[in-house]
């Protein structure tokens, strides 16, 4: 069987562990500015599935797209070091507040852009958003099939691929015709811890625009081609900048809260059914249930 062309997707996110007074903007869009940067955890899933996929068949090549601003180069290089073969940052000020619609549209003209791909792999959801749409999204933009929910890669033969899906209601495997993309659970693998070799390899691996601000040799990136991270803007793909950004983002956030729990008072239960009743009928009494 020939080696496959993967793409995963990936995406550097504010870590909401840390989300305080600031996280958001006026017009309602996180302030990315104000949270450290973290790789999203389920696109870490997708990329030990693609990984692994590329473990057990000769030839296969990883690549790696996000779209965002110049720093999430960081996440590019660390998939550089846990094995992905070369990476794209797809970054444009004209794709600043984009919503689902409109990552979507942006990451698929992307894709079109690169050329030829077998697969598509990305986390299910993004933890700074948590819609699970922009997977989806990308798949009907592209019109590819899509298998959504996976777990682990059963086998891959010819032009079809066998996925286990972990559903609310079970597992469950099925078959997909390649071309095709796919959302990864968090419960798949971990990904893979980073690689000395290919860390020593890739420390250096920068775009363009980081380049010129390190001032540092060029003849170094002329020499070693690996070395350098594609930086593609809004021109590049072809896209219409009307559906980009906050103008192709029909999403609009009408009101932010920003709420701390307090305990304020304590209570005592016993393990008895009639303890626990009363706790449940006062919990949805007072709304904190249903």
């Amino acid at each position: 069987m020939k080696g496959l062309k993967i793409i995963v997707l990936a995406k550097q996110v504010p870590d909401t562990r840390n989300v305080g007074k600031d996280a958001m903007t006026e017009e309602g869009t996180v302030n990315r500015a104000a949270l450290p940067a973290i790789f999203n955890p389920e696109d870490l899933n997708a990329l030990e599935l693609a990984l692994q996929i590329k473990d057990n068949h000769a030839g296969t090549t990883v690549s790696l797209l996000t779209m965002g601003p110049p720093r999430a180069a960081d996440i590019i290089r660390e998939g550089l070091y846990r094995g992905a073969d070369n990476g794209y940052l797809l970054t444009d000020r004209a794709f600043a507040g984009s919503d689902t619609l409109a990552t979507s549209y942006a990451l698929s003209c992307a894709i079109r852009s690169i050329g030829v791909f077998d697969l598509i792999i990305c986390g299910r959801q993004a933890i700074d958003g948590d819609t699970a749409q922009v997977g989806p999204q990308v798949a009907e933009k592209l019109d590819i099939p899509q298998i959504t929910y996976a777990e682990k890669v059963q086998k891959i033969e010819k032009d079809k691929i066998q996925i286990t899906r972990r559903l609310d209601r079970g597992v469950e495997t099925v078959e997909g015709d390649m071309p095709l993309l796919v959302t990864v659970n968090g419960s798949a693998p971990e990904c893979r811890p980073r690689n000395v070799k290919l860390m020593m390899k890739h420390k250096y691996a920068r775009t363009a625009s980081e380049q010129k601000e390190s001032g540092v040799d060029t003849t170094l990136y002329d020499s070693r081609k690996y070395l350098n991270i594609a930086e593609i803007t809004a021109k590049d793909i072809n896209a219409n900048v009307a559906d980009l950004g906050l103008s192709g983002s029909p999403t609009k956030v009408k009101k932010i809260e920003n709420i701390v729990f307090q305990a304020k008072d304590s209570k005592r239960l016993t393990s008895s059914d009639a303890d626990i009743e009363g706790l449940m009928i006062e919990l949805i009494s007072n709304h904190t249930l249903g």
